[in-house]
């Protein structure tokens, strides 16, 4: 007699996978840690398999678990999809979303692509800018997500973590050094900020983890000032409560709580 695989253990062994834990994944879920940790002993049971190295000081996948988290993906997708298709629940329209130009990688590519595999009907419109805008174009309605990077959020604000600012310069380069120094700053565009610092024509401040492609951190005994520390903060509508900006919203709290 054919066996079927427990869609929800499956779920879980994914995620925690994805995730790298049992703790993060559970919230993710919406589950406790023994209601994960069970749901993934039931897998293993059911398989015969060990899907994880336990005995690795980090979480680790067996190379069964290897195997089994590429099935896995396709049938969560699979699932998913038809799900969506075939459900009332299933979302369409759209969710404007703001992200600082900082934070958009490497998080939002792939929450973007869980998202349209979830919801083929839904169109999530991404505009990335500086934060001071991102919350003036949300207070005038014209976003319904938005994530920013900032001193003080406001009381409305679900901070999501701090992160600490760092220098940064060209590879290798001596803009640093000189004096007057010379700063990208917001008042010109993005890309120009990024390439003159590239060039190593001027410095710049970004959150830890959010560095431009061709540049580097400067080190900690460049002489430049300490810049503390940033809090990532999440917005939401009120306005919009369905499945999909639930969805959107764990997908953001998972990416970015530091």
């Amino acid at each position: 007699m054919p066996r079927n695989l427990d869609l929800t253990a499956v779920r879980s062994f994914v995620t925690v996978a994805d995730v790298g834990g049992v703790t993060r994944a559970a919230g993710y879920l919406n589950l406790t840690q023994s209601a994960v940790s069970m749901q993934i002993k039931r897998l293993e049971e059911a398989l015969g398999l060990q899907l994880f190295l336990r005995a690795a000081r980090k979480l680790a996948l067996s190379p069964e678990g290897e195997q089994l988290l590429s099935y896995g993906r396709r049938m969560l997708a699979l699932n998913d999809e038809a799900l969506s298709r075939f459900t009332s629940t299933s979302c369409e329209g759209e969710i404007r979303l703001g992200v600082p130009h900082d934070v958009v990688y490497p998080a939002i590519p792939g929450i973007l692509k869980r998202m349209s595999q979830a919801y083929p009907g839904l169109r999530i419109n991404l505009v990335s800018s500086f934060t001071m805008l991102i919350k003036e174009e949300f207070g005038r309605g014209g976003f319904d997500v938005i994530l920013t990077t900032e001193e003080a959020p406001d009381a409305g604000a679900e901070v999501l973590g701090s992160r600490p600012l760092v220098w940064v310069g060209g590879p290798e380069g001596r803009a640093w050094q000189q004096r007057p120094l010379r700063l990208g700053t917001g008042g010109e565009s993005e890309t120009a900020v990024e390439a003159t610092v590239a060039a190593d024509l001027a410095v710049t401040a970004r959150m830890l983890g959010g560095l431009p492609a061709d540049t580097v951190m400067l080190p900690a005994d460049s002489g430049l000032p300490a810049l503390g520390e940033m809090k990532l903060a999440l917005y939401h509508s009120p306005r919009r409560k369905d499945e999909a900006m639930g969805m959107l919203l764990a997908e953001m709290r998972l990416a970015y709580s530091c």
